[in-house]
């Protein structure tokens, strides 16, 4: 592969609404809706971070990551992030576990660049053991199917994107559902 965009999904699915992101990888591919882009590749990663770092090395223009992140918000609250090389800072990669932050950080050490990337995420209610997602962000789903699809669109359409790392705070945007 060479350019395109890897959306990927990222969680536990045995921790709650931690399987968010797999959650709306999942339903992202059932969609009848239209299809997605030539050059959009859609992963439900789960917890697998080496995985998900060597598909990396691949080469794509873009990447959408789809997860739980805690925050303040309320649950079930959508919060779309751009996030570039400065974001990050450092952390201990662990190649049987999925520190989205950690994976992006070491990129560079397999070989790799970080390519554009962005974050739909979603403020959970429960990230204890279970299955099953709770009613809000459950609710959230539907919104965050509909923001992946946006932003592959606009993604896709912009061609390659520049990988000069830049300086400036990353743009972020919060929607309450």
């Amino acid at each position: 592969m060479t350019g395109g965009v890897l959306v990927a999904g990222i969680g536990n699915l045995f921790l709650g609404d931690d399987g968010f992101g797999p959650e709306v990888v999942r339903r992202l591919v059932a969609d009848p809706g239209p299809p997605l882009p030539a050059g959009v590749r859609v992963v439900d990663y789960g917890i697998r971070g080496m995985h998900l770092a060597y598909d990396l090395l691949d080469g794509y223009d873009a990447l959408v990551l789809v997860d739980a992140c805690p925050g303040g918000g309320a649950p079930g609250e959508l919060t779309v992030l751009e996030v570039g090389p400065d974001d990050l800072g450092t952390g201990e990669f662990d190649a049987h576990g999925m520190n989205p932050v950690s994976v992006l950080a070491n990129l560079d050490q397999l070989g790799g660049t970080l390519p554009l990337t962005h974050v739909v995420g979603c403020t959970p209610a429960d990230v204890e053991e279970g299955i099953g997602l709770s009613e809000a962000v459950a609710a959230a789903v539907p919104e965050a199917v509909a923001e992946v699809r946006a932003l592959v669109r606009r993604l896709s359409a912009a061609g390659p994107a520049p990988r000069t790392p830049t300086t400036e705070p990353a743009p972020a945007r919060t929607r309450r559902s």
